[in-house]
């Protein structure tokens, strides 16, 4: 398992992070998490992505459970704040002072530890001042309960304002948690550029595009028993928009530069994210063990210019390049 530097901070961090969306203590049992937040330790990670609002708590329990006999110092434990949370009340949502500092306190409660490696503000919070959440985060910092602040799916814009605030109230944002996959790249004409030069690296999610590439899916036929896309409590509605003919007779034609490189399809996704030099890493879930074992073989892979451009051209227009696609809620969720 190879590491990288988050931002231009001095924080190394596996190139593959177990991310727990979608699947802890929501489509997966228990036992199972467990079996797999194991086989990722097994497999060298030492990363482990999570939020307040995935399961609405449940799923930072679970991980926390799940890795309470590991040595905390080995560790490099993420969540995040701004989805709505527990009773889910007009401030347990956003950015505010109030919903950070309780939002702090209840994931290291869940987690059961003292302090959190990377606390990520989970959106862009349009109804709070930003002045008021930087100060935030910088007082969370101030108190030890997390080493390092980074943020998710803000736009260019936002991370070199926040960037400022940051840098003014005696801290650095390090890192932005974005959606990238060969078949979303909304970010490489404005967010990439802007973190490169702010200091700050992507950690990215879906880098399988809900696992469509995978492969698994194929057109014309039914999406397999179990799979995401049949997944009625979360999972068929984020991967819908990847679910078209056009987009599952594209991704089948990848199949032969797999096999060029001796990867499987879900192996070639996660080595192609990896091959952006501002990736600090790619953030993997799993509902069974051996997928995790399988993903982490993506780690260390360099693929050639030549079968990067192929990919390029097999993908053609189906690719979701669009800046504005990074966006927040206007209005908090509720």
């Amino acid at each position: 398992m190879d590491y990288r530097f988050l931002g231009a901070s001095g924080l190394k961090i596996t190139e593959i992070t177990y991310g727990n969306w979608l699947t802890h203590g929501s489509q997966v049992e228990n036992d199972v998490a467990t079996q797999c937040v194991q086989a990722a330790l097994d497999a060298g990670i030492t990363t482990f992505d999570t939020a307040d609002a995935y399961a609405n708590g449940a799923a930072e329990k679970v991980l926390g459970d799940a890795l309470q006999d590991q040595r905390r110092e080995s560790l490099e434990i993420f969540t995040k704040v701004y989805w709505p949370v527990g009773p889910k009340g007009p401030n347990d949502v956003g950015l505010s002072r109030k919903h950070i500092m309780e939002g702090i306190n209840g994931s290291l409660s869940r987690l059961g530890m003292d302090y959190v490696d990377l606390y990520q503000a989970h959106r862009y919070d349009h109804q709070t001042p930003l002045e008021e959440t930087i100060q935030a985060f910088a007082d969370v910092v101030r108190a030890g309960k997390a080493l390092y602040v980074g943020v998710s799916e803000w736009s260019a814009g936002q991370l070199r304002e926040g960037q400022r605030l940051a840098k003014e109230a005696g801290f650095s944002l390090v890192s932005n948690q974005p959606q990238y996959s060969a078949l979303w790249r909304v970010i490489e004409d404005e967010v990439v550029p802007a973190s490169k030069e702010l200091g700050m690296s992507q950690v990215v999610w879906s880098p399988m595009a809900q696992g469509v590439l995978s492969g698994k899916y194929r057109p014309g036929q039914p999406a397999p028993e179990g799979s995401r896309a049949t997944d009625e409590k979360g999972g068929k509605n984020t991967i819908s928009g990847f679910m078209s003919e056009e987009v599952l007779t594209r991704v089948q034609q990848l199949r032969p530069i797999a096999d060029e490189l001796g990867l499987k399809m879900s192996q070639l996704a996660i080595a192609w994210v990896l091959q952006n030099k501002n990736v600090a890493t790619a953030l993997v879930g799993a509902s069974r063990p051996e997928q995790v074992a399988e993903n982490v073989k993506a780690s260390g892979v360099r693929i050639p210019a030549e079968l990067m451009a192929r990919i390029d051209e097999v993908l053609g227009d189906s690719v979701e390049r669009d800046p504005a696609k990074t966006v927040s809620p206007e209005q908090r969720p509720a």
